[in-house]
C-alpha cells in the first residue's frame, strides 16, 4: 500500500512527487513510466524562469545552469514583427536531460522509480488500485493520452498536431527564441528556439481541425514559415498537444491529473512545462493536506490551489487565443508589442507562464 501513486514520471509526475515528498518527506510515493529514464520526448524543450522559481520552493535548484540562457524572443506574422529581450532570460534543454534531472531530484527526495506500462485504474471505495499496485491516492501525469484521464471519464480536451527535429541554428537565430505564424486557422505556427550548443529545437503544429496534416505537410509548413529550418534536421517527432480551454475544474476524490494529462497546454503557445510542474506540485501537496486530515479527497483542495492559480490565467489565455483568430487583431499585438515593451512583457508573461490579460494589452487588441 503506498500512500501515492503517479503515473508518468514527467515534469508533472515528478513535480507531483516532489510537492508531497515537500510537504512530508515520510510518504511513500511510487512513480511509474512506461519508459527508462533518460528518454527523448517531443516538446519545443523551452523553460521558462517561472518554472525553476517553483521547483526552488522545494528545494531543487542549479538544474539548468550549465545550459545557456536566452534573452532573446523574436515574433513575426508575415510584414509584423517583434525583436525584443526578455524581462527575465528563458532556456532550451532537450527533455532528455531535464526530464532525467527532474525524476533524479524526486529520487533523491525519497520517491521510488519503476519502469512500468499501467493498463487500468480501478477507483472503489477503498484504496485505488493501478493494475496490481494500491494507494490511497493517484495523480495522472500520463500525457495527452492519458489513461488516468480516460478511467475517470474526463473527456479529451481540443487538440494541435506538431512536429519537432533539431537542426543546425543558422546565424540570424541564433541565441533567440523564434516564432513564425502562419496563415490559417490559429494557433499554427513553426519555431526555431536556440539551445546554445549548435542545434536548436525546429518545429510546426496547428490546430487539428477537419484533415488530419501528413509529416510531409507539417514539414513543408515549417520550411514555408523558416526557411532552411529542417536542412541538416534529424529526430523529427510528431505529437498531440491537449489544449487549455476557458474552465477547468479537477474533480473530488483520490484521484488528481496534471499538466498534459489534464489538458493544460497553452492555446495560444503551446508551451506545457509551466502548467505541468506547477500543477504537479499542487497536486502533491494537495495529497498531503488530504492524508494528514485524514480525508479520502485530495480533489477539494486540489481545485482550491489550482483555481487560486490559475482559473483568471485559464480564462484569458483562451480568450486571447479565440481573438488571435483575427488577422487584424493578431497584427495588432504584434505591433504593439513591437512599439513597446511593457506590452511586449504581458503577452510573454500569458504566454509562458501565468500571466493575465492587462488593461493595456485588451486595450491593444481591441482598438
Amino acid at each position: 500500500m503506498w500512500d501515492v501513486i503517479v503515473v508518468g514520471a514527467g515534469p508533472a509526475g515528478a513535480s507531483a512527487a516532489l510537492g508531497a515528498l515537500a510537504a512530508d518527506p515520510s510518504l511513500s510515493v511510487l512513480l511509474l513510466d512506461r519508459h527508462d529514464f533518460p528518454r527523448d520526448k517531443a516538446c519545443g524543450d523551452g523553460i521558462a524562469p517561472h518554472v525553476l522559481d517553483l521547483l526552488a520552493g522545494v528545494g531543487v535548484t542549479g538544474l539548468l545552469d550549465d545550459w545557456m540562457p536566452v534573452r532573446r524572443f523574436v515574433l513575426n506574422r508575415g510584414a509584423a514583427g517583434v525583436d525584443r529581450e526578455l524581462a527575465r532570460p528563458t532556456w532550451v534543454v532537450p527533455r532528455t536531460v531535464f526530464d532525467h534531472r527532474l525524476v533524479e531530484a524526486a529520487q533523491a527526495a525519497g520517491a521510488h522509480l519503476i519502469r512500468r506500462r499501467v493498463r487500468d485504474l480501478t477507483i472503489g471505495s477503498g484504496p485505488v488500485a493501478v493494475d496490481d499496485l494500491h494507494a490511497r491516492f493517484v495523480v495522472g501525469a500520463d500525457g495527452a493520452h492519458s489513461i488516468v484521464r480516460r478511467e475517470l471519464g474526463v473527456k479529451p480536451a481540443p487538440v494541435a498536431l506538431a512536429i519537432r527535429g533539431y537542426a543546425p541554428t543558422p546565424p540570424e537565430r541564433a541565441a533567440a527564441q523564434v516564432i513564425a505564424y502562419g496563415p490559417g486557422r490559429q494557433p499554427s505556427y513553426a519555431w526555431s528556439f536556440d539551445r546554445g550548443d549548435g542545434l536548436s529545437n525546429v518545429g510546426y503544429g496547428e490546430l487539428l481541425a477537419g484533415t488530419r496534416p501528413t509529416r510531409a505537410d507539417l514539414l513543408k509548413h515549417l520550411e514555408e514559415l523558416l526557411p532552411g529550418a529542417t536542412e541538416g534536421g534529424e529526430s523529427w517527432w510528431g505529437h498531440h498537444l491537449p489544449l487549455a480551454g476557458w474552465n477547468w475544474r479537477p474533480q473530488r476524490g483520490p484521484v488528481l491529473l496534471a499538466g498534459d494529462a489534464a489538458g493544460l497546454i497553452n492555446p495560444m503557445t503551446g508551451e506545457g512545462i509551466y502548467y505541468a510542474v506547477a500543477t504537479g506540485l499542487l497536486a502533491g501537496r494537495s495529497i498531503a493536506d488530504a492524508l494528514r486530515a485524514g480525508s479520502g479527497d485530495a480533489g477539494t483542495p486540489y481545485r482550491r490551489r489550482t483555481s487560486r492559480l490559475l482559473s483568471r490565467h485559464l480564462r484569458d489565455t483562451a480568450l486571447v487565443a479565440q481573438l488571435s483568430r483575427s488577422d487584424r487583431i493578431l497584427d495588432a499585438g504584434i505591433r504593439a508589442a513591437s512599439a513597446d515593451q511593457l506590452i511586449f512583457d504581458d503577452l510573454v508573461e500569458l504566454g509562458l507562464a501565468d500571466g493575465g490579460l492587462t488593461r493595456r494589452l485588451l486595450r491593444t487588441i481591441l482598438p
